[in-house]
């Protein structure tokens, strides 16, 4: 009973996340980019003042994987440099926390620009 609870609430979040992101899409002229790059901002400002973390607990993958879960992350990776290695920390903490995903989706870039053929738009 309690894998089911953590899936709702997993899926409510993470689905409340891209209802707002539809909805911006649907009822504002922000371009999906912005919308996209104000998620992450959004997620390190969160994270940044440690309310982020709690959503996170809460709601597992539906919080930590869209782009607000990487803003925080970021947040987290500079907050964590900063206190081991000072002001310089600010400048690497992020990319070093993030490192990971960042290799990964590189990695499937290049492997679905391999193995599929862009077509152009008619």
């Amino acid at each position: 009973m309690e894998t089911i609870l953590q899936y709702a609430k997993t899926f409510l979040v993470g689905g409340m996340l891209c209802l707002v992101g539809q909805i911006l899409i649907d009822r504002t002229r922000l371009t999906p980019a912005r919308i996209l790059t104000s998620y992450v901002v959004a997620g390190v400002v969160l994270g940044a003042l440690g309310l982020y973390q709690p959503i996170a607990d809460f709601a597992g993958a539906g919080a930590s994987v869209p782009l607000t879960g990487f803003g925080n992350l970021l947040a987290k990776g500079v907050r964590e440099a900063v206190s081991e290695k000072g002001l310089i920390g600010a400048f690497t903490g992020g990319i070093g926390a993030a490192a990971g995903g960042i290799c990964a989706a590189v990695f499937f870039a290049l492997l679905a620009a391999l193995l599929f053929r862009a077509k152009e738009k008619k």
